[in-house]
This record gives structure tokens, sequence and C-alpha cells, in this order.
């Protein structure tokens, strides 16, 4: 039987003293580099020094230490072909039953706000990326280790055993690959948005996205589906998946979806601001000059259906925000998710006996980033793949169409029903009065439904409110029910072969219209 060997290289330490010492106590040897080696010499684990067994110095910093045939020829041979061992016995090299690397932090050094191009090109591993694609395909006598969480596995049957047995060593082997896979779109996605001019503009003719398993769900959409929360590798940023959970119970497959809509809403306004999200859609959003006011606003909206709502904030919450929510009769949440939570505003919102084991509590850190220029969707068979909807409307651009002109007064509202009626899904419109949506009507198959919807809920608080449509009219036929519900000006993209008959209308009951020139669907 061949003595145990074992080729250590890492940069995270974590756990690998621990590794190496049940490696050396079943009677194996250690070979390492560079500070794997010293850290492992400073906890008293007997090292074989790389340069020492291959007779050639690591240079160039580092770059050429593992890049040996030596190496790789003791990694990859065939132990069961007499061709390889009398080649490796010719050449003095050892086989390895066991490679433990990770590879250089190159997706925490591009993390970072400050990082240079120099910076993560010398943190691009070569010799780690290797040393695990050979140890991977000669998995039938390699072990090959990329994670810390995999030793306790693998020390357990080494002390069972003496080895490792085929069916580790094969989901080992999955587990680097995916590791390699995830590592090299990391790479080229950073490079990809750095380098290349076009890369925000034109499709890539390749994307690679490389998922983690964050954690398992209860169960995806509905309870007999299977579901789970995965983290693209490549995303930097705040997000609704590194969120840290700060009180609750486990978030479902569904509040995850409706935590990302609630974030989109308010991550772009510069007000205080607060969104209340049910079923994907809003249902009420406000800005104000403090958050409590946005958030009492937000819920007046439609507080029948913010009920067992998800809700967003793009500040802090504090404890007059958290005093409200706490103290409001009848009022129940599912999730609040916003950059920080006030310790007082938690708390306060814990003490509630129902919300302090049930509702989820989510920090998701400063709102400064926008996340991904790229949407992937996926369908049977592909993915489609868009530019996100990140692009400011720019006033500049828009045309009032009207012969009755928009009150100045209202500019600021329109700019606000324009904007949130771009998370609404399509066809879509909404009604904002006071800087709150009062009225939304969402995914019907015919939009002058839409505005029947809006209108109902909206009431008598339509009177007053400025009409945001996603699209264009196809047909004039919304516009009297507008100006029978009192609407003071709509907006909408305009482009309809009908315009002129919906601005007739308009100009019929001297409703102010303004034309923006962009869509804004949302399917």
């Amino acid at each position: 039987m061949e003595k145990l060997r074992a080729l250590i290289s890492v940069s995270d330490k974590t756990g690998i003293v621990e590794l190496a010492n049940g490696i050396v106590e079943a009677g194996g040897e250690i070979f390492s580099t560079g500070g794997t080696a010293r850290h492992l010499t400073d906890h008293g684990i007997p090292v074989i020094d790389v340069t020492a067994y291959t007779g050639f110095p690591e240079m160039m910093d580092g770059r050429v230490k593992t890049l040996h045939p030596k190496i790789f020829g003791g990694i990859l041979g065939r132990l069961e072909l007499p061709e390889d061992r009398k080649s490796m016995q010719e050449q003095g090299m050892f086989p390895f039953q066991i490679v433990c690397v990770n590879l250089y932090p190159f997706r925490e050094t591009i993390s970072r706000a400050d990082v240079t191009l120099d910076a993560a090109i010398e943190n691009i591993d070569i010799g780690g990326p290797s040393l695990i694609r050979a140890a991977a395909k000669n998995h039938r006598y390699v072990a090959v280790l990329t994670d810390a969480a995999q030793y306790l596995e693998v020390l357990t049957e080494l002390q069972a055993t003496g080895s490792v047995s085929e069916g580790l060593r094969r989901r080992l082997m999955v587990a680097a690959f995916q590791h390699t896979a995830s590592y090299d779109a990391t790479i080229a996605n950073f490079f990809q948005s750095r380098w290349d001019s076009a890369a925000c503009s034109e499709l890539p003719d390749e994307r690679t996205i490389h998922l983690t398993l964050h954690h398992s769900l209860r169960h995806g959409e509905n309870s007999h589906q299977l579901g789970g929360l995965y983290r693209d590798d490549s995303h930097t940023g705040p997000s609704v998946v590194t969120a840290n959970q700060i009180n609750g119970k486990q978030l479902s497959y569904n509040n995850i979806l409706d935590m990302d809509a609630a974030l989109a809403i308010v991550r772009l306004q510069t007000q205080p601001a607060c969104s209340v999200i049910k079923h994907n859609n809003p249902c009420g959003a406000a800005i104000a000059d403090t958050l409590r006011v946005a958030c009492e606003h937000a819920f007046a909206g439609d507080p029948l259906s913010a009920f067992g709502s998800v809700v967003a904030f793009n500040r802090e919450v504090d404890l007059e925000t958290a005093k409200w929510l706490s103290e409001t009769p009848n009022l129940f949440v599912e999730v609040l998710i916003a950059p920080s939570f006030a310790d007082a505003a938690v708390a306060m919102l814990t003490t509630k006996p129902k919300w302090k084991t049930n509702v989820r509590l989510m920090a998701v850190g400063e709102l400064s980033e926008l996340g991904s220029s790229w949407e992937v969707r996926t369908v049977a068979g592909g993915a489609l793949i868009q530019q996100a909807d990140l692009l400011p409307d720019l006033r500049k651009n828009w045309k009032t169409v009207s012969q009755t002109p928009v009150p100045k007064n209202l500019l600021e509202e329109l700019a606000f029903g324009w904007d949130m009626v771009r998370f609404v899904k399509s066809n879509a419109i909404t009604l904002s009065k006071d800087l709150s949506l009062v009225g939304v009507g969402a995914g019907q198959m015919s939009r002058v439904d839409s505005v029947k919807i809006a209108i109902e809920k909206a009431g008598e608080r339509s009177r007053g409110s400025v009409l945001a449509s996603d699209a264009f009219f196809p047909f004039p036929d919304s516009i009297p029910l507008a100006a029978e519900a009192g609407i003071a000006a709509i907006i909408q993209p305009g482009g309809s072969v009908n315009d002129p008959e919906v601005i007739a209308a308009a100009d019929q009951f001297g409703i102010p219209m303004i034309f923006t020139g962009r869509r804004q669907f949302k399917h």
C-alpha cells in the first residue's frame, strides 16, 4: 500500500492545521509551499518543502512554485498502469493521494471599492487551479479538497480506514470543477466589465454565471416544489442574498422575490422612501421628509392588501418608524428590509409578541450600488438576457402633448408616478398623490381594466392625483375614466397609432398629458 502523501497549498488557512495533524496521525506526509509550509511548521507539523522535493526554487515572487513535473506527475499518475509507475520511479516522483488547495482571494480583492487592476491581476491564481483540475481528473486515486467544510469528512474516513472512499472522491471531484468554473467566471466577468467598453451596451457572445447554494428553503413557490437561494459569485454590492437576518423565522421563496422587488423601488430614491410589496407588485410606496412619514403614507396606499406584505426602506429604520409600525393596530408584515436597524428600533419591533418570532428583519447594507448591468431570466432550453433598466429617465425628453399645460406643482408628482410605474407588472397603471401611491392596477390583459382597478383602489383619493401608464394607451377609452375620477394629469410613453385620438380626448377633458418617449414594461 502506498504511503499516504498530501500536497497542501492554501490562501485561507481555516482548519488547515487540524487537517494536516489528522493526515500525520494517519501516517501521512505533508508537502507544502511558502506561507502554508511556514504556517504548518509554526504549529509543530512536519512539512516537506516542495522546493526541496522538486529541486526547483520558487521564483517571480511565488508565481512559479508548484508548476513542476514532479508535482503534476505525482498527482496525475495512474497507479494501475505499469508504464506510469515506471515513469514516476525513473523521475523520482511520489504519488499524492490528497491535494488540498484553495485559491488566491480574487473575489474578495475585487469587492474592495479601491481595487486596482494590478491588484486584481496579482490575485489571479495560476498554479492552484491547475493543481485542482489535475487532482480532480485523477480522482480515481486522489482526493481533492477545495473548501474547509470538506476537511472533517475526509479526516473521519482517514481515521476509520486510512484512505478516502471512492464515493467521497467523486463528490470532491465535482465540487472541485465547480470551484474552478466559478473562479474563472468571476475573473472573466470582472475584466470584461472593466476593459470592454461595449460590455454594458452590447450583448456578450458568452455569459458565464456560476451560482452557489446559499441555503435551502422550506420549499419553492408552492409547498410541493423544492427551492433554494443561490448566490451569484460574480455579484458585488448589497443584495437580498447577502442581507443579514437579525430577527424572525426562515425566509420563504416568495419572501425573497418580494424583498428584491421592494428594494428595487426604494434604492433609487434620494429622499426617505418606503415601499410595500404584495405578490411582487407595490400596493403602497411613498417618499417624504422623514422615514416614519414615508412609512405611514406607503401603508395608507392600500391598507387591506398591505397585510402580510414585504416592506423596504432606503434609510436605517429609526425608533420613530419602528414605533409607528409596532403600535399601528391590525398591521402585520412578513419582512422588513432596510440598510440597517437602530438598536432601539429592533428592541421596539421585537416586543410585539407576534412579530418577535415571525417578522424577519433584514439588514442589507447601504444601497449605494445597483448591482449587475444585465438581467437574466431562464426559459425552457435557454435564457433571456437584457440590460437592466437602471438608466435614469431624462426629463428633458418629456413632451407636453396636450393643449392644457402641466402645472409646475405637479412635475415632482409626475416624476414620482413615473418612477413607481416601472416597478408594477404590465399592463401597469399607478395613481399617486402627495408623493404616495394611492392606486395601482397591475398585470391586466387590458390597459383599461388596469385603469379601472387603480381608480377603484384609490377611491376619493383619485381626485387631484396623477396617472402614470407604463406603455401607451392603445385607445382613448381610458381618458374619460380618468376625467370622471378627477385625475389631474397623465404621464405615459406615447407611441400608439392612436396617439392623436388619445391626445384629443385629454384635450376634451382638459387633462394635461406628458409623453416620455420611453416604455417601461415589466413582465
